[in-house]
């Protein structure tokens, strides 16, 4: 059974079952080197994939290496930040559909592992450093 996460505004990051996989071993932070990142983990059986060519360029020169965060500390960051996107994403004539086009499905209760979660936190961050948005109740900083 796949499931689905999805975020797609001028980009989008999508979560689902895969069969294949490619996963990053090192704490250090490899650079970046197209548009579309895809970040795969058999293990957990999710896959990150952001199109987004202003993310590369921003993670390759901003983002912090894999090791100045715990997963814990990105899960609680992506759980505040979702719930505060998903809340804009349902309210179009209050918020700018454009920036919030659909929910993104974050199940708390799911174990996503760090990869996942850093690449999330990742784009939430840069989308509102470049955006000029707060999600939840602390601001995304480098």
């Amino acid at each position: 059974m796949k499931t689905y996460i999805s975020i797609f505004a001028l980009v989008f990051i999508m979560l689902f079952s895969c069969t294949s996989s490619k996963e990053i071993i090192s704490n250090d932070k490899p650079l970046l080197e197209s548009d579309t990142i895809r970040i795969a983990n058999d293990e957990i059986e999710y896959e990150v994939l952001i199109i987004d060519g202003g993310f590369t360029s921003w993670f390759n020169s901003r983002a912090k290496p894999r090791n100045f965060y715990t997963q814990d500390y990105l899960e609680a960051r992506n759980h505040f930040w979702v719930l505060e996107w998903n809340r804009r994403a349902n309210m179009p004539t209050v918020y700018n559909s454009n920036l919030y086009e659909i929910p993104i499905n974050y199940e708390t209760n799911i174990d996503y592992g760090f990869e996942v979660n850093y690449m999330i936190f990742n784009y939430l961050t840069y989308f509102q450093l470049t955006n000029k948005q707060q999600l939840g109740g602390f601001p995304a900083r480098l």
